[in-house]
């Protein structure tokens, strides 16, 4: 059966991966002249900067992510980070972030462990934010702050406007599959691989290529059209997300574009740092609770020094967007780097904002509604159909598996 993928992101690249190895006919069309979406390399002044993503892998080898690549075949390694993360107190000082407790007082420490360890099997099943969850059971201004801080550089939100749910969903994750890493060769090296997967085993990557619509037939996906050419396919698979897809067959189901119209982006900046000498000095991601808008920074090239030219070292910060001034925002940005790196020295290499067209998220942690359209036989992936409790790139390895156990079922 042949199965046609409409755009060549992470979500399209491991549904081709997965499908071609499943004895599927993979044909994916990719309007831009790369492949991996916002998980792609961005080459700048010899240092391997991104097209969105991080260089980094939120559960590193042992994620969803992870597995999945394993599964396909796919030549990555990953390296994980160590320590995880690292949380930049008010007064300066670094703390490793499972230290975090120590912060609280004995009572505040007993009734998180008693309040995590219930959440395990009971979640709130109303919309009640993280933040509000959090303010429920407790009165702590460095709680809510590390809240932020995780939410921000994990999610591109502030906890208030992440469902406590997720949330949770999300901190089961991280004991299940502990912390990050980097895969060696950054994002580029993971889109790279699975392409080269799906070559092999027989698939074909188009760039440069605009799919003009889907074809639809009695409630039932039959193909696409590319350039007025009709590509005739089993499955139709829309790495696009779920508002993009419905335009291209003027959907008109009411009920499935009343769930659209509930979906939110997510919006962030990342500012990227180039010096001479080391920033933060370890693998992990520093998290900055204390700072008005960065919410956390890593430095890759602790891992890979590849991603640099000799010599230099990377540094990229993550910030959610708060206003509409995106000027201010950066602005704020670079203040707080200078806060954070006091008497460092460093060069702003570039800043790059998510939103409208290009978000963080096309779907933000909390708002996906799945991998399901109103016609059969069509399917969303990427980060417009996340799996629950999936950081990023994690989610979209999840909502991939989920999809797959569709089309196997059907």
């Amino acid at each position: 059966m042949k199965a046609v993928i409409i755009g060549g992101g992470l979500g399209g690249l491991l549904a081709g991966a997965k499908l071609s190895k499943t004895g599927y006919e993979v044909e994916i069309f990719e309007r831009l002249p790369f492949i991996g979406g916002r998980f792609a390399n961005l080459e700048y002044k010899g240092f391997k900067l991104t097209t969105g993503a991080l260089h980094m892998i939120p559960h590193g080898s042992r994620g969803p992510l992870a597995m999945m690549l394993r599964d396909v075949g796919a030549d990555v390694t990953i390296v994980n980070s160590n320590p995880m993360a690292v949380i930049r107190m008010e007064t300066g000082e670094d703390i490793e972030f499972h230290d975090f407790r120590k912060e609280l007082s004995l009572t505040k420490r007993m009734k998180l462990g008693i309040i995590l360890f219930l959440s395990l099997k009971f979640k709130p099943k109303n919309d009640i934010s993280f933040e509000d969850w959090i303010l429920k059971y407790f009165d702590d201004e460095f709680l809510l702050r590390l809240a932020d801080s995780f939410c921000g550089w994990s999610l591109s939100l502030k906890a208030c406007d992440v469902p406590a749910r997720e949330m949770l969903e999300i901190i089961d994750n991280m004991y299940l599959y502990k912390g990050s890493g980097v895969p060696v060769g950054g994002c580029g090296a993971v889109a790279g691989a699975l392409a080269e997967v799906i070559k092999s085993n027989g698939g074909k990557i188009h760039t440069r290529t605009f799919v003009d619509k889907i074809i639809v037939d009695k409630g039932m996906a039959t193909g696409i059209s590319v350039n007025g050419e009709t590509i005739p396919a089993g499955i139709v698979i829309s790495d696009i997300g779920h508002t993009e897809t419905c335009r291209m067959y003027g959907c008109k189901d009411l009920e499935y574009l009343g769930k659209i119209k509930k979906i939110v982006p997510s919006k962030g900046i990342k500012i990227c740092l180039a010096s001479d000498e080391p920033l933060l000095g370890h693998r992990g991601v520093l998290f900055t609770p204390f700072a008005e808008r960065i919410n956390g920074a890593n430095e890759v090239t602790n891992i890979d020094p590849g991603l640099a030219p000799p010599g230099k070292h990377l540094v990229m910060s993550h910030q959610t967007v708060l206003t509409d001034d995106l000027k201010g925002e950066i602005d704020i940005g670079l203040l707080d780097l200078k806060k954070i790196f006091p008497g460092k020295k460093y060069e702003v290499l570039l800043i790059q904002s998510y939103s409208s067209g290009w978000p963080v998220n096309r779907a933000a942690s909390g708002s996906d509604i799945g991998n399901m359209t109103s016609v059969r036989n069509l399917y969303i992936v990427g980060d417009g159909a996340k799996g629950k409790g999936g950081i990023e790139v994690e989610g979209v390895a999840l909502g991939v598996r989920n999809m797959m156990k569709m089309i196997n079922a059907t």
